[in-house]
């Protein structure tokens, strides 16, 4: 997937395939997050955005609560596995401004923990289980981290490139 990035602060935004609600959110997040260290960019026609995971939740927070933004809607969490290490990427939308972006945090394979965005979604709860039970993503702070596919005792996490799949032969 092709990638333009500009990181806060850098000139040029990597806009070129963006509508101009996308343009001016884009604009509005580089001007708003100056101080964090983020890599804001464009994947496709979406806006993205790399947080470090300790600015996870109050990134996401500000992305809902403050009404230039207004993602209020989470329609979308998932893992992906680089076999190097995880990243787990957020959907969001805003109803009112009609912008979508996807927020981006890595973390490492070995020992893959990420801050809860429950206290920002509810909505964000099941993804959270279903994530950890499927990945083996520690998502810290969760309110009920019960798995919510697989059984208690459950070895591994099926969803990883390392899983040990069996050969079996059909008769």
């Amino acid at each position: 997937m092709a990638e333009d990035k500009a990181t806060t602060g850098a000139s040029g935004n990597g806009s070129g395939a963006l509508d101009d609600k996308g343009k001016a959110l884009l604009s509005l997040l580089e001007e708003e997050f100056k101080g964090l260290p983020l890599e804001i960019g464009t994947a496709l026609e979406l806006v993205s955005v790399q947080v470090p995971g300790e600015h996870l939740v109050e990134f996401c927070r500000k992305l809902k609560e403050d009404p230039r933004f207004d993602f209020k809607a989470l329609l979308c969490l998932s893992v992906v596995d680089y076999k190097e290490y995880f990243q787990v990427v957020y959907h969001l939308l805003s109803l009112k401004h009609e912008h979508k972006i996807a927020v981006r945090v890595n973390t490492p394979y070995d020992d893959p923990k990420v801050p809860s965005v429950t206290s920002v979604w509810a909505g964000a709860d099941w993804y959270e289980r279903e994530e950890a039970d499927l990945f083996g993503v520690v998502f810290e702070g969760h309110p009920d981290a019960r798995p919510l596919i697989l059984w208690e005792g459950f070895e591994g996490y099926p969803l990883r490139k390392s899983y040990p799949f069996n050969d079996y032969q059909e008769w």
